[in-house]
Protein backbone atom coordinates (compact mmCIF):
# COMPACT_ATOMS: atom_id res chain seq x y z
CA UNK A 1 0.00 0.00 0.00
CA UNK A 2 1.00 3.83 -1.04
CA UNK A 3 2.26 5.58 2.11
CA UNK A 4 0.22 8.32 1.49
CA UNK A 5 -2.62 5.85 1.28
CA UNK A 6 -1.63 4.37 4.52
CA UNK A 7 -1.18 7.98 6.45
CA UNK A 8 -5.17 8.74 4.97
CA UNK A 9 -6.42 5.12 5.82
CA UNK A 10 -5.05 5.79 9.32
CA UNK A 11 -6.30 9.63 9.62
CA UNK A 12 -9.45 8.19 9.02
CA UNK A 13 -9.87 5.55 11.42
CA UNK A 14 -8.52 8.11 14.40
CA UNK A 15 -10.90 8.42 17.27
CA UNK A 16 -12.74 11.66 17.16
CA UNK A 17 -11.00 14.43 20.19
CA UNK A 18 -13.64 15.85 22.71
CA UNK A 19 -14.39 19.67 22.10
CA UNK A 20 -13.08 21.73 24.93
CA UNK A 21 -16.17 24.28 25.87
CA UNK A 22 -17.58 26.75 28.76
CA UNK A 23 -21.26 25.74 30.09
CA UNK A 24 -22.86 29.21 30.08
CA UNK A 25 -23.89 28.65 33.83
CA UNK A 26 -20.61 29.19 34.80
CA UNK A 27 -21.26 32.84 34.36
CA UNK A 28 -25.08 32.57 34.96
CA UNK A 29 -24.85 35.93 36.97
CA UNK A 30 -24.26 38.13 33.29
CA UNK A 31 -26.12 37.97 30.16
CA UNK A 32 -25.69 35.36 27.99
CA UNK A 33 -23.76 38.64 25.51
CA UNK A 34 -21.32 38.66 28.25
CA UNK A 35 -20.93 34.60 29.02
CA UNK A 36 -20.35 34.22 25.47
CA UNK A 37 -17.44 37.31 25.90
CA UNK A 38 -15.90 35.54 29.31
CA UNK A 39 -15.95 32.37 27.22
CA UNK A 40 -13.74 33.52 24.49
CA UNK A 41 -11.35 35.79 26.93
CA UNK A 42 -10.88 31.84 28.98
CA UNK A 43 -9.89 30.31 25.44
CA UNK A 44 -12.91 28.18 24.53
CA UNK A 45 -14.02 28.75 20.75
CA UNK A 46 -17.03 26.76 21.91
CA UNK A 47 -20.07 27.17 24.20
CA UNK A 48 -23.06 25.58 25.76
CA UNK A 49 -25.91 27.03 26.41
CA UNK A 50 -28.38 27.32 28.84
CA UNK A 51 -32.40 27.95 29.04
CA UNK A 52 -33.42 30.96 30.72
CA UNK A 53 -30.32 33.49 30.86
CA UNK A 54 -30.98 37.15 30.17
CA UNK A 55 -29.49 37.45 26.28
CA UNK A 56 -28.34 41.03 26.98
CA UNK A 57 -28.90 43.99 28.53
CA UNK A 58 -30.14 46.06 25.62
CA UNK A 59 -32.86 43.35 24.85
CA UNK A 60 -34.66 43.35 28.16
CA UNK A 61 -36.08 40.22 29.18
CA UNK A 62 -35.69 38.43 26.47
CA UNK A 63 -34.08 34.53 27.96
CA UNK A 64 -32.31 32.31 25.89
CA UNK A 65 -34.07 29.07 24.44
CA UNK A 66 -36.64 27.82 21.69
CA UNK A 67 -38.88 30.56 22.24
CA UNK A 68 -37.00 33.66 21.96
CA UNK A 69 -37.60 34.50 18.74
CA UNK A 70 -36.32 35.02 14.52
CA UNK A 71 -34.83 38.50 15.27
CA UNK A 72 -33.01 37.41 18.61
CA UNK A 73 -32.00 34.61 17.63
CA UNK A 74 -30.47 36.42 15.06
CA UNK A 75 -28.98 38.71 17.41
CA UNK A 76 -27.75 35.87 19.72
CA UNK A 77 -25.91 34.34 16.47
CA UNK A 78 -24.38 38.13 16.20
CA UNK A 79 -23.01 37.96 19.69
CA UNK A 80 -21.57 33.82 18.74
CA UNK A 81 -19.84 35.27 15.35
CA UNK A 82 -18.56 38.77 16.63
CA UNK A 83 -16.89 36.18 19.71
CA UNK A 84 -15.60 33.97 17.40
CA UNK A 85 -17.55 31.15 19.50
CA UNK A 86 -19.72 28.54 18.36
CA UNK A 87 -22.82 27.22 20.19
CA UNK A 88 -22.28 23.25 20.29
CA UNK A 89 -25.10 22.70 23.35
CA UNK A 90 -28.05 23.32 25.24
CA UNK A 91 -29.54 22.59 28.47
CA UNK A 92 -30.13 21.21 30.45
CA UNK A 93 -33.50 21.29 29.43
CA UNK A 94 -37.05 19.75 29.95
CA UNK A 95 -38.18 17.80 26.66
CA UNK A 96 -41.39 17.72 26.08
CA UNK A 97 -43.50 14.22 25.40
CA UNK A 98 -45.71 15.58 22.62
CA UNK A 99 -43.32 15.73 19.36
CA UNK A 100 -44.67 18.85 18.30
CA UNK A 101 -43.67 20.66 21.33
CA UNK A 102 -40.47 18.89 21.00
CA UNK A 103 -40.18 19.54 17.77
CA UNK A 104 -40.07 23.39 18.58
CA UNK A 105 -36.81 22.85 20.21
CA UNK A 106 -35.31 20.40 17.95
CA UNK A 107 -35.64 22.68 15.37
CA UNK A 108 -34.46 25.68 17.32
CA UNK A 109 -31.43 23.91 18.21
CA UNK A 110 -30.67 22.43 14.84
CA UNK A 111 -31.01 26.53 13.36
CA UNK A 112 -28.44 27.43 16.11
CA UNK A 113 -25.69 24.76 15.01
CA UNK A 114 -26.35 23.24 18.47
CA UNK A 115 -24.85 19.26 18.46
CA UNK A 116 -26.59 18.23 21.64
CA UNK A 117 -28.91 18.75 23.59
CA UNK A 118 -28.94 17.86 27.34
CA UNK A 119 -31.97 16.91 29.54
CA UNK A 120 -32.93 14.36 32.11
CA UNK A 121 -36.55 13.83 30.70
CA UNK A 122 -36.49 10.16 31.44
CA UNK A 123 -40.66 10.14 30.35
CA UNK A 124 -40.02 11.62 26.81
CA UNK A 125 -37.63 9.14 25.74
CA UNK A 126 -39.51 7.93 23.12
CA UNK A 127 -39.96 11.30 21.54
CA UNK A 128 -36.55 12.29 22.38
CA UNK A 129 -35.14 9.32 20.07
CA UNK A 130 -37.85 10.18 17.05
CA UNK A 131 -36.41 13.94 17.42
CA UNK A 132 -32.82 12.27 17.27
CA UNK A 133 -33.50 10.43 14.26
CA UNK A 134 -35.56 13.04 12.36
CA UNK A 135 -32.97 16.33 13.01
CA UNK A 136 -29.70 14.43 13.69
CA UNK A 137 -29.09 15.58 16.66
CA UNK A 138 -27.10 13.85 19.85
CA UNK A 139 -29.31 13.74 23.39
CA UNK A 140 -27.22 13.49 26.39
CA UNK A 141 -28.69 12.79 29.95
CA UNK A 142 -27.54 14.46 32.47
CA UNK A 143 -26.69 13.50 36.24
CA UNK A 144 -27.53 15.95 39.36
CA UNK A 145 -25.66 14.15 42.93
CA UNK A 146 -27.62 11.14 44.80
CA UNK A 147 -30.34 12.67 46.80
CA UNK A 148 -31.26 11.28 50.09
CA UNK A 149 -34.25 12.45 50.83
CA UNK A 150 -35.52 11.55 46.99
CA UNK A 151 -34.75 7.69 46.33
CA UNK A 152 -36.35 7.66 43.18
CA UNK A 153 -33.77 10.10 41.66
CA UNK A 154 -31.62 7.58 39.32
CA UNK A 155 -29.72 10.13 37.72
CA UNK A 156 -26.84 9.92 40.17
CA UNK A 157 -26.37 6.04 38.87
CA UNK A 158 -24.14 5.57 35.28
CA UNK A 159 -25.59 2.01 35.34
CA UNK A 160 -29.34 3.03 35.32
CA UNK A 161 -28.09 5.32 32.57
CA UNK A 162 -26.31 3.02 30.49
CA UNK A 163 -29.92 0.66 30.95
CA UNK A 164 -31.66 3.54 29.67
CA UNK A 165 -29.90 4.03 26.45
CA UNK A 166 -28.07 0.73 25.37
CA UNK A 167 -30.72 0.19 23.20
CA UNK A 168 -31.89 3.21 22.05
CA UNK A 169 -29.99 5.28 19.34
CA UNK A 170 -26.50 5.47 19.69
CA UNK A 171 -27.22 9.11 19.57
CA UNK A 172 -28.74 9.16 22.57
CA UNK A 173 -26.52 8.59 25.77
CA UNK A 174 -25.11 10.72 28.76
CA UNK A 175 -23.96 13.81 29.50
CA UNK A 176 -21.33 13.13 32.08
CA UNK A 177 -21.40 15.11 35.29
CA UNK A 178 -18.45 14.23 36.73
CA UNK A 179 -18.61 16.10 40.00
CA UNK A 180 -21.59 15.20 40.23
CA UNK A 181 -20.41 11.80 40.20
CA UNK A 182 -17.61 12.82 42.99
CA UNK A 183 -20.24 13.78 45.11
CA UNK A 184 -22.93 10.43 44.68
CA UNK A 185 -19.68 8.53 45.26
CA UNK A 186 -18.68 7.19 42.14
CA UNK A 187 -15.14 8.02 40.81
CA UNK A 188 -15.54 9.04 37.43
CA UNK A 189 -13.65 6.64 35.59
CA UNK A 190 -15.66 3.89 36.90
CA UNK A 191 -18.53 5.47 35.69
CA UNK A 192 -17.47 6.11 32.01
CA UNK A 193 -16.50 2.58 32.14
CA UNK A 194 -19.92 1.20 33.29
CA UNK A 195 -21.42 3.80 30.38
CA UNK A 196 -19.46 1.78 27.85
CA UNK A 197 -18.99 4.20 25.22
CA UNK A 198 -22.52 6.06 25.49
CA UNK A 199 -21.08 9.32 26.44
CA UNK A 200 -22.02 12.43 23.86
CA UNK A 201 -21.26 15.22 26.13
CA UNK A 202 -19.92 15.78 29.88
CA UNK A 203 -20.15 19.08 32.15
CA UNK A 204 -16.22 18.43 33.98
CA UNK A 205 -15.61 19.14 37.05
CA UNK A 206 -12.48 18.86 39.93
CA UNK A 207 -13.67 19.20 43.16
CA UNK A 208 -12.16 19.99 46.26
CA UNK A 209 -13.50 17.59 49.38
CA UNK A 210 -12.10 19.52 51.58
CA UNK A 211 -14.05 22.21 51.90
CA UNK A 212 -18.00 21.59 53.33
CA UNK A 213 -19.53 21.67 49.95
CA UNK A 214 -16.91 20.35 47.94
CA UNK A 215 -16.44 23.51 45.77
CA UNK A 216 -14.98 23.61 42.28
CA UNK A 217 -11.30 23.44 41.33
CA UNK A 218 -8.78 24.13 38.31
CA UNK A 219 -8.85 21.34 36.90
CA UNK A 220 -5.79 19.12 38.45
CA UNK A 221 -6.01 20.32 41.37
CA UNK A 222 -9.05 18.54 43.07
CA UNK A 223 -9.79 14.59 43.24
CA UNK A 224 -11.93 13.76 40.61
CA UNK A 225 -8.92 12.40 38.65
CA UNK A 226 -9.39 15.00 35.51
CA UNK A 227 -6.34 13.62 33.43
CA UNK A 228 -7.66 9.86 33.74
CA UNK A 229 -11.26 11.37 32.55
CA UNK A 230 -10.12 13.24 29.89
CA UNK A 231 -7.85 9.83 29.03
CA UNK A 232 -11.03 7.60 28.96
CA UNK A 233 -12.56 10.21 26.74
CA UNK A 234 -9.79 9.42 24.25
CA UNK A 235 -9.78 6.01 24.49
CA UNK A 236 -13.71 5.80 24.12
CA UNK A 237 -13.43 7.98 20.71
CA UNK A 238 -15.75 10.96 22.77
CA UNK A 239 -15.87 13.37 20.35
CA UNK A 240 -18.66 15.76 21.55
CA UNK A 241 -18.47 19.05 23.84
CA UNK A 242 -16.59 18.76 27.36
CA UNK A 243 -18.11 22.00 29.25
CA UNK A 244 -16.11 23.81 31.87
CA UNK A 245 -19.12 24.51 34.73
CA UNK A 246 -17.34 25.98 37.23
CA UNK A 247 -19.75 26.54 40.14
CA UNK A 248 -17.80 28.75 42.52
CA UNK A 249 -16.45 32.20 43.14
CA UNK A 250 -19.12 32.99 40.88
CA UNK A 251 -18.66 37.06 39.90
CA UNK A 252 -14.67 36.40 39.70
CA UNK A 253 -14.29 32.80 37.79
CA UNK A 254 -12.48 33.70 34.72
CA UNK A 255 -8.82 33.20 35.45
CA UNK A 256 -9.82 29.59 36.99
CA UNK A 257 -11.93 28.47 33.74
CA UNK A 258 -8.93 30.00 31.61
CA UNK A 259 -6.97 27.37 33.83
CA UNK A 260 -9.20 24.59 33.26
CA UNK A 261 -9.43 25.36 29.22
CA UNK A 262 -6.10 25.25 29.18
CA UNK A 263 -5.09 21.78 30.82
CA UNK A 264 -7.83 20.40 28.47
CA UNK A 265 -5.73 22.11 25.27
CA UNK A 266 -2.64 20.71 26.32
CA UNK A 267 -3.79 17.40 27.32
CA UNK A 268 -5.24 17.30 23.53
CA UNK A 269 -1.69 18.27 22.13
CA UNK A 270 -0.11 16.15 24.33
CA UNK A 271 -2.35 13.01 23.25
CA UNK A 272 -1.95 13.85 19.22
Amino acid sequence: MPIATLLATVAIFQPAVFQPCVQAWTFNKFTTQEAIAKAAAAGSTNIELFPGQTLSAETGDIKVGPDMGDAATAKLKGFLDGAGVKAVAFGVTGISKSADDARKLFRWAKGMGIQVIQTESVDALDTIEAMVKEFDLKVGFHDHPKRANDPNYRMWDPQYIYDLVKNRDKRIGSCADTGHWVRSGIKPVDAIRILKGRIVSSHLKDLNIFSPDGHDVPYGTGVSDVRGILEEYRKIGMGGPVSVEYEYNWDTSLPEVAQCIGFMRAFKDLSK
